[in-house]
């Protein structure tokens, strides 16, 4: 598919944009990169994503796939000449999505509130968050990558989450290393792969964008 056009309309931080760019370097994929104004999004965007008008949107020969976990999948679906996404076996395939779905429902928000409640409401934030992690270096286990010894489609659902983590450390006063150790341990190794080093941003930029949106919403 030498000739295909790939473009990905993104913003930068998105732990969400950054599976398909994951995604799309582990398959050494060449695409076009369009980062948006969320605030003034393109006419592209909206007519690719008429319906939740969000990004990331994949846009394959013109047609636009939405949600990134989908994305994800339809990656892995097209281009099948590289090493597989997502595991073979139907059971291991159904798990993969299980956790992909649970990281989707339980760490977003309440990695969202470390940096955007006080008081209270944070604080239970701050549990929610590292017990999510907990639940997660548990089906972890001892192994390099949740798929076992394969990168795959559960890292790629969750490693874009670890560009935030000197903002919720910061903002949240929390240390995640001394929390979830093993977590950080397969963050780290996975942050040894070229697809994750070069689609991750640099966490203090990060931070600096969250400082920005926290005078915005007048937390600061």
């Amino acid at each position: 598919m030498a000739n295909d056009e790939v473009i990905l309309l993104d913003f930068w931080p998105s732990m969400f944009g950054m599976r398909l760019r994951i995604a799309l370097a582990e398959k050494e994929i060449k695409y076009e990169y369009r980062d948006e104004d969320l605030r003034n999004k393109s006419p592209l965007l909206l007519q690719m994503n008429p319906i939740h008008k969000k990004i990331p949107v994949l846009i394959h020969n013109g047609k636009p796939i939405c949600e990134s976990i989908i994305g994800v999948e339809y990656i892995d679906e097209v281009w099948k000449d590289k090493a597989p996404l997502l595991p073979s076996d139907p059971y291991e395939r159904a798990q993969a999505r299980f956790w992909a779905d649970y990281i989707d429902k339980k760490l977003f928000d309440s990695g969202r509130k470390l940096w955007t409640t006080k008081g209270e409401e944070q604080e239970t934030a701050k549990k929610d968050f590292i017990e999510c992690l907990k639940v997660l270096e548990g089906a972890l286990g001892e192994k390099p990558y949740f798929g076992g010894d394969n990168f795959g489609y559960v890292d790629i659902a969750l490693i874009g989450y670890y560009s935030w983590f000197y903002a919720y450390e910061s903002y949240g006063n929390i240390s995640v290393e001394a929390e979830c150790p093993t977590f950080v341990a397969w963050a780290k190794n996975c942050m040894l792969r070229d697809s994750v080093a070069k689609s991750l941003p640099d966490q203090i930029k990060v931070c600096e964008f969250v400082k920005v949106l926290r005078q915005k919403f007048g937390i600061e």
